[in-house]
């Protein structure tokens, strides 16, 4: 299926059929190109491969039909116009930021992010001269007030790691091409099945790759999706130069993931609906943070932009630290690892773990409190998971 054949097909087809470009063997699957070089039939053809007058291979650090392949249908998913594959969920972050930043520079950003996340705006692009603000995902006043004139762009997850809230995507972008700013959304935690940022108005997509994308834990990945003249002519040079390359192999398990996205990101959000709804009605839970519930600050607004509320759950246990490692300790069934958008049902403290570099003050400020216990519900039998939590209460 050729990139101009897209348009007419909805996306569950996208995730199949998108990208693939049979070679002269005509394999039915995806195949994976394991080659750091290519060979060039002149000195002639390399030169003007080298100096982009003529497309095609040159070396696997930035020009791989695997991965070549994955960027293709990642975009169509997404409904952008292209996309850039890279190592890791991070090193997407990283890729946007040192593609599109220089000294001077201001970054606007959401406080309910993954902690890594914040550690690199602060830690790294702020020694480069590149400071960055942070403002509470929904306090549109705070987002426009934290606008200078050297902003670059606004950053954001939503629904936001760990709380689940919900950000105005379309109100957001207003406010930044208002000032002449980009917006960068983290589609991590929904995925182009469930959301479309781009749609809302957004001008970058990132992903963790490593996630839902994949959707079993196999591999490490992120990616960049956006416009074709911001993406090639600021952000493609620094993957070309800097080398943040997604590996062949990895590419070709996210393509095998990208074919059940749809029907997993429904799963996930039908078990994740019927956990929250039970554990709401748990007396030894405080609080329960997930936008398909109606006592969600921002279930209408989820409602609108979101086709379900996705898979993360968070919830508050009675007590502090000690309770919510007890909890965590005492189930059976759940794995005890920070990853998320596993088939199988991870359960973390937030607070010491994702967020754990942050200080204590950053932590209060994000909301992240030490009775906080996330969950990235998988696709096993509810009852079951049910059960382990409530075998580990008891």
């Amino acid at each position: 299926m050729s990139e101009l054949d897209y348009q007419p097909y909805d996306l569950e087809t996208l995730a199949i059929r998108a990208g693939q470009s049979r070679t002269p063997e005509q394999e039915h699957s995806d195949p994976i190109f394991a080659t750091s070089s290519y060979v060039f039939n002149s000195a002639a053809e390399a030169a003007a491969r080298f100096s982009g007058k003529q497309p095609g291979n040159i070396y696997s650090r930035f020009t791989n039909p695997t991965v070549r392949a994955f960027e293709q249908r990642l975009a169509a998913l997404e409904g952008g116009e292209r996309c850039i594959a890279v190592a890791s969920g991070m090193a997407a972050i990283a890729t946007v930021g040192f593609g599109l930043l220089k000294a001077g520079d201001h970054v606007v950003c959401s406080r309910g992010v993954f902690g890594n996340t914040v550690i690199l705006l602060q830690n790294y692009f702020g020694k480069f001269g590149v400071p960055s603000t942070f403002v509470d995902l929904t306090d549109y006043e705070a987002w426009e007030e934290a606008i200078r004139p050297q902003t670059r762009f606004l950053f954001l997850e939503t629904p936001s790691n760990p709380l689940t809230q919900i950000a105005d995507i379309r109100r957001l972008a207003d406010i930044a091409h208002a000032h002449g700013c980009l917006l960068v959304v983290d589609n991590c935690f929904l995925t182009p099945a469930l959301q479309k940022p781009l749609q809302l108005g957004a001008d970058i997509v990132v992903h963790s790759a490593t996630k839902y994308l994949d959707g079993q834990g196999r591999c490490v990945g992120g990616a960049i999706v956006g416009g074709l003249d911001l993406l090639d002519k600021e952000i493609y040079p620094y993957l070309r130069t800097g080398g943040p390359t997604m590996s062949p192999f990895n590419a070709w398990v996210f393509l095998k993931g990208l074919e059940t996205l749809s029907l997993r990101m429904r799963a996930h959000g039908e078990n994740a609906l019927d956990l929250a709804q039970w554990l709401e009605a748990q007396t030894w839970i405080d609080r329960v943070h997930y936008p398909g519930l109606p006592s969600h600050s921002q279930h209408e607004l989820a409602k609108q932009q979101q086709r379900s509320g996705g898979g993360i759950v968070s919830f508050e246990v009675r007590g502090g630290r000690e309770e919510a490692w007890k909890l965590i300790d005492s189930t059976r069934l759940l794995s005890i690892t920070a990853n998320l958008g596993d088939v199988k049902t991870t359960i973390t403290h937030p607070a010491s773990t994702t967020h754990g570099r942050l200080s204590e003050q950053e932590r209060a400020a994000a909301g992240i409190r030490e009775s906080l216990v996330r969950i990235a519900v998988g696709l096993e039998a509810i009852e079951d998971i049910k059960n382990d939590l409530l075998n580990a209460f008891a």
